[in-house]
């Protein structure tokens, strides 16, 4: 039993390093942005997902979880962008296996492993919004002026399609994000803005 709870403690210290990696796409994006890291996508993904699984009727608790496991293999192999991916093996299973299969729980491992499947309707929520967690992100950076996320997020020339919202299964998450591209970063604080203190 004590051995259980020192695995969980070194687990947790391992989940509070995703803080600290950076996405590789802020490399292709032109961007240094410091906030964005697994950590930080992990949880508006997680959001997103639990919106998502009330929307088709699913298991929110089951989509939340794998939406905070969905990248939690990146702690021991880094995040890698697309070009990355083209030199690089991963060693996901097994990764998977030394991360959450060690621990005194096996939930956690199961819900990692119902999430690569895809197979399950909570698994492909869970994929749409680690999907639309990168729209949200590329609309917030082309509202700052990046032409590169604007490319990323629009297309450019005769490829007009936003590859991420193209992969997107469900059609509460395409409803979802017509509304995410219809608004701005900033809307969510218009109507609260006062000059003036309240007493």
């Amino acid at each position: 039993m004590e051995k259980d709870f020192n695995r969980i403690a070194q687990f947790l210290y391992e989940v509070g390093s995703m803080r600290r990696i950076p996405r590789m796409h802020r490399q292709n994006l032109l961007v240094d942005d410091t906030a964005d890291n697994i950590a930080s996508h992990s949880y508006r993904v997680a959001f997103i997902g639990w919106h998502l699984a009330k929307k088709e009727n699913a298991d929110p608790y089951k989509v939340v979880m794998m939406c905070l496991l969905h990248d939690i293999g990146e702690v021991r192999s880094g995040d890698q962008n697309w070009v990355h991916k083209r030199y690089t093996k991963v060693f996901d299973e097994e990764i998977l296996e030394d991360q959450l299969g060690t621990l005194p729980f096996s939930d956690l491992k199961e819900f990692a492993t119902e999430y690569e499947k895809r197979e399950s309707k909570e698994s492909i929520i869970a994929k749409d919004a680690d999907l639309i967690d990168q729209i949200l992100l590329l609309k917030e950076y082309e509202w700052q002026g990046n032409k590169e996320a604007t490319e990323w997020l629009r297309g450019k020339g005769d490829d007009t399609e936003n590859r991420q919202f193209t992969r997107l299964q469900l059609d509460s998450s395409k409803k979802l994000v017509e509304e995410i591209l219809s608004e701005t970063p900033s809307s969510w604080w218009k109507d609260l803005f006062t000059d003036e203190r309240r007493v």
